[in-house]
């Protein structure tokens, strides 16, 4: 599978949750001995949810039931929505045709009739999933303000009045989830501004040459 790559924004906690390869191996364990008449049902309410940013696919009741429809434990259970989300996640970040993803998840031994029941709704709903992620930033922060002024700081050398010029700046940031501002203060001498002017000049040119 595609790991190690995850730049469209995720759902899955990844401070708590590793998906090593031995976590994969018990996923699928699960995800052969699920009922086919039902796995349909799971994928769609998984890729209905997959772009929706810190919310749970099932509520807490609706995953109990899922545990006795399913014959899962809430561990288990957990793991399997997981995987499902990642592997998504991974065939949306690639854009991955039926085929490829098709090839992959056979590489990890899934069933195939659980492959055609994810490639089938992977062809469905491909387009929307991946507009959908998209349309999501990929930094949860953005730039709302922006405040400088000019310092002139004296050299600390006993031996000279020289006074260094540099700029202080205090940018005001503010997360997609939350109204309040975080303010991030920082100074550059005149050096280190000119580079950082010069690399902005650069990224311009570039978005200029995308449009």
């Amino acid at each position: 599978m595609y790991l190690g790559r995850d730049h469209l924004p995720s759902k899955v906690n990844w401070e708590t949750f590793s998906l090593t390869n031995q976590r994969i191996k018990r996923a699928v364990v699960h995800i052969n001995e699920l009922d086919i008449s039902k796995f349909p049902l799971l994928l769609t309410r998984i890729l209905s949810k997959l772009h929706l940013k810190d919310e749970r696919t099932f509520s807490e009741e609706e995953e109990e039931k899922l545990q006795s429809s399913l014959s899962l434990s809430d561990s288990d259970l957990e793991l399997v929505i997981h995987t499902l989300e990642f592997i998504l996640h991974q065939a949306a970040y690639h854009t991955a045709k039926p085929g490829v993803l098709g090839q992959q998840l056979q590489q990890l031994e899934i069933e195939d009739n659980k492959v055609k029941v994810i490639i089938d709704a992977w062809k469905n709903t491909a387009a929307d999933v991946i507009s959908k992620l998209r349309q999501r930033t990929i930094m949860p922060k953005h730039l709302e303000e922006v405040n400088w002024r000019l310092n002139l700081q004296m050299a600390q050398s006993s031996k000279t009045k020289m006074k260094l010029p540099n700029a202080m700046f205090e940018l005001a940031v503010r997360d997609d989830d939350s109204e309040n501002k975080e303010k991030i203060r920082f100074e550059m001498t005149h050096d280190e501004l000119y580079t950082f002017y010069n690399q902005l000049e650069t990224i311009q040119k570039q978005l200029d040459n995308l449009g």
